[in-house]
């Protein structure tokens, strides 16, 4: 059994063209909505988040022989829970890498190293901040004193557990922008216009994640970017295509 770890919309295509292949794939997500369309896929389920000892758990009671590593590439703890999981349990581990995007020069792009150091430099930068991040983090944002007399636009997935963690973080329903991406470089401009951003902060996540639309967008805007960077990780094992996944399955099983 091959345990797909799928933090995103690639992670769970990965796990239906393994399943496809003939591999029996069971597919690990991290919301209900998640979920949902694993399942609308075929696919076996796990929602249940997993620490290191669920996932332990769930290699041994599952049989897993390799865990693919699909999760997002700013989510550090469940890689590194993953890569112990496999030392631990004696099984293969493989991450998949999604590609970062090369960012464009721009005069008005800074480049940060965390969600802290992102909320300081974006205070410098404008009062009404347009945040792209996700919902993982924006308590770091919520909580920021250099960021409390600024407009904080944050966009998020139409999940309900989503929308209720923005409301009770304090965000009102004029600053959140529940819509599933990625977005065109035209809606984006177009959201930034409206909303009346005078920055955006984003994440690398490649073009899957659709930064480089946020990117052009915010450029032709002449919008100040603040990128925050990937963690660096010393994964086990890294591949980029879905090729080298093959081969590397052919090898374990």
């Amino acid at each position: 059994m091959i345990l797909v770890l799928a933090g995103t919309k690639d992670g769970r295509n990965l796990a239906v063209e393994i399943a496809e292949q003939g591999y029996p794939v069971i597919v690990s997500v991290i919301s209900q909505y998640a979920s949902e369309l694993a399942r609308a896929e075929n696919l076996d389920v796990n929602a249940v988040t997993l620490d290191i000892f669920g996932m332990i758990e769930l290699i041994k009671t599952r049989q897993i022989s390799l865990v693919i590593d699909a999760s997002h590439p700013y989510a550090v703890n469940v890689s590194r829970n993953a890569m112990q999981a496999c030392r631990d349990t004696n099984i293969k581990y493989l991450r998949y890498e999604r590609a970062a995007i090369d960012l464009p020069q721009y005069d008005k792009m800074y480049r940060v190293f965390s969600y802290h150091d992102a909320a300081i430099k974006a205070a410098e930068l404008g009062k009404t901040v347009f945040l792209t991040t996700g919902s993982r983090m924006l308590e770091v944002f919520k909580s920021a004193e250099q960021l409390s007399d600024h407009r904080l636009i944050v966009r998020v997935l139409p999940d309900y557990e989503v929308l209720a963690k923005c409301s009770e973080l304090g965000f009102t329903p004029r600053d959140i922008v529940a819509l599933q991406g990625p977005f065109s470089h035209d809606f984006n401009q177009a959201m930034f216009l409206e909303y009346g951003a005078d920055v955006i902060i984003t994440k690398n996540s490649g073009n899957v994640g659709g930064t480089d639309t946020k990117i052009s967008a915010a450029m032709t805007l002449g919008l100040s970017i603040v990128v925050i960077d990937r963690p660096s990780i010393d994964y086990d094992k890294v591949v980029f295509t879905f090729n080298d996944i093959l081969t590397n399955i052919q090898e374990v099983l």
